[in-house]
């Protein structure tokens, strides 16, 4: 004879989910796991071999190993030490600080991630918003870089875009591990971000124990090879000029740079990149830091008001799209420069970090520093905008026919031709560039034609600041003649004769990796 047995609710339930979580961890996650790590290694197999493409050993580690190598590390206990007979806080506190931020800075590097999904968004975004184009890439100094070498692009940084545009351009050749801040670690993007392999970094952090822990972490991923991409600005331009470098970084690589060939040692090779765009989606925010003292919106109000001007933004444009008239967001160029390496700069200057004591080291780097943003400045594109947003700003009173615009951009771009400028013309027509950058700027009513029978142009007098922001993108060009480089544009072009339009061209070997 059976007997029914029953259980309220109350037991079933929990005694169900029970038995669905242990078939999830007995079953279903090891099998998951399976699937996942083969197509993983299915996707660094093509990397190794279509690609060429050296994924360093430590970007393949587990996170959880790295970061309990990096808590781990004598440097970092030692800090913890003295953090902790500073502060008069108890060890164990001061190690569980530790452990935060070394979860908070460690990475989760996914390569599938990385290759199917990172760089198929990045393209598409790019390619969607702008006409993208590599510029300049001096080809044979690229070549000429040891594949053993520690690579680390360094570039002016203009918009957040500056992520995409750069990791896909460079993702047939390198995986960039990007220092990112704060404004990423919003859910879901801190895990989108970390699996892409960027490391966040507190700007301005007054903890010398984080400094501590955050610069092991460059050190150690900056020996083990690990391609990454710097700011040297530590932030975007607010006024459209180049800022002054910060060093903090940089300091953290070189800190015990040993430059003698030797075992294990790498050299450290900068490369400079210079980015430009015809228009700059933060353009209008940034120039409102120029004003603190206006009065702006906080809280939900402030949180509205941006969603409506997202919005409206992208109603504009979509109207623009819909009547014909929409272009994009004009251009956005890309040009590579002459690498750095650090052993023949420390040759050049006499300099040997190991054995510099701090304020000789940050002499030494913000030596370097200055001619990073320097070989960086040298390569910022000439693009359309910016040529004609200059020639304006000029006279900015000035009431122009479209004759005499065109003779003085035609005069200002023999002008930045003889400073060894890279202009890039689109179509390789000198007459279309300037179509290009006035028709942008028409567009966003910061120039304005008349409507008298002569058809004069004039500058809108409201926005002057933003014609400025354009004009000081290539500013720093004006400072003197410049020794022209070694390389050539791609596509075979000249100095001022850009590769045709198409496809974006890719440089062949992007730090050789």
């Amino acid at each position: 004879m059976s007997a029914d047995i029953t259980l309220p609710w109350w037991v079933f339930w929990p005694m169900a989910l029970l038995a669905a979580w242990a078939a999830g961890v007995m079953l279903l996650a090891p099998s998951l796991r399976w699937f996942f790590r083969r197509r993983i290694n299915r996707v660094i197999a093509q990397i190794s071999t279509r690609l060429e493409v050296d994924l360093p050993s430590f970007k393949l580690t587990r996170r959880q190993v790295l970061i309990d190598r990096l808590f781990h590390d004598d440097k970092v206990q030692a800090a913890a030490a003295a953090h902790a007979r500073a502060s008069g806080s108890a060890l164990p506190e001061v190690w569980r600080q530790v452990d935060r931020y070394a979860r908070e800075i460690v990475p989760s590097f996914n390569a599938y991630i990385y290759y199917r999904v990172g760089y198929a968004l990045a393209r598409a975004a790019a390619r969607l918003l702008y006409r993208v184009r590599v510029g300049y890439v001096d080809e044979a100094a690229l070549a000429g870089i040891d594949r053993h070498s520690t690579v680390v692009f360094v570039m002016n940084h203009r918009s957040n875009m500056d992520y995409v545009l750069v990791a896909f351009l460079a993702a047939e050749r390198a995986t960039l591990s990007f220092a990112v801040g704060e404004w990423a670690r919003i859910w879901p993007l801190q895990q989108l971000v970390k699996a892409m392999g960027a490391f966040f970094v507190r700007r301005n952090s007054g903890s010398a124990l984080y400094r501590a822990v955050l610069s092991r972490y460059v050190q150690m991923a900056t020996e083990a090879g690990v391609t990454q991409a710097v700011f040297p600005e530590g932030g975007l331009t607010i006024d459209g000029k180049l800022r002054e470098p910060r060093l903090g970084l940089l300091d953290y690589m070189l800190k015990g740079y040993d430059e003698r060939p030797g075992e294990g040692r790498r050299d450290l090779v900068f490369i400079p990149v210079g980015l430009n765009y015809d228009r700059v989606l933060e353009d209008r925010s940034q120039l409102l830091k120029l004003h603190p003292d206006r009065p702006r919106l906080r809280g939900w109000a402030g949180r509205w008001q941006a969603i409506r001007t997202t919005l409206g933004f992208a109603g504009a444009n979509l109207g623009l799209a819909l009547s014909g008239r929409w272009h994009r967001l004009g251009y956005a160029c890309v040009n590579f420069g002459t690498p750095v390496s650090m052993r023949a700069w420390t040759r050049a200057h006499g300099v040997h970090f190991p054995a510099l004591d701090d304020e000789q080291r940050r002499m030494a780097v913000a030596a370097l520093g200055r001619e990073l943003m320097d070989a960086i400045g040298a390569v910022v594109p000439v693009l359309p905008v910016s040529l004609v947003a200059s020639v304006l700003l000029a006279e900015p009173t000035r009431a122009w026919s479209l004759l005499d615009l065109k003779a003085a951009a035609h005069r200002r771009m023999a002008e930045l031709a003889t400073r060894g400028a890279r202009l890039y013309l689109p179509r390789q027509d000198h007459d279309y560039a300037l179509d290009v950058g006035l028709r942008m700027l028409m567009l966003r009513h910061v120039v304005v034609a008349d409507d008298s029978v002569d058809g004069l142009y004039h500058v809108a007098p409201r926005q002057m600041e933003l014609l400025a922001y354009y004009a000081h993108a290539i500013a720093h060009l004006d400072g003197g003649p410049a020794p022209a480089q070694a390389g050539s544009d791609a596509g075979g072009s000249s100095t001022i004769t850009p590769p045709p339009a198409g496809e974006p061209v890719a440089p062949s070997r992007l730090g050789a990796a």
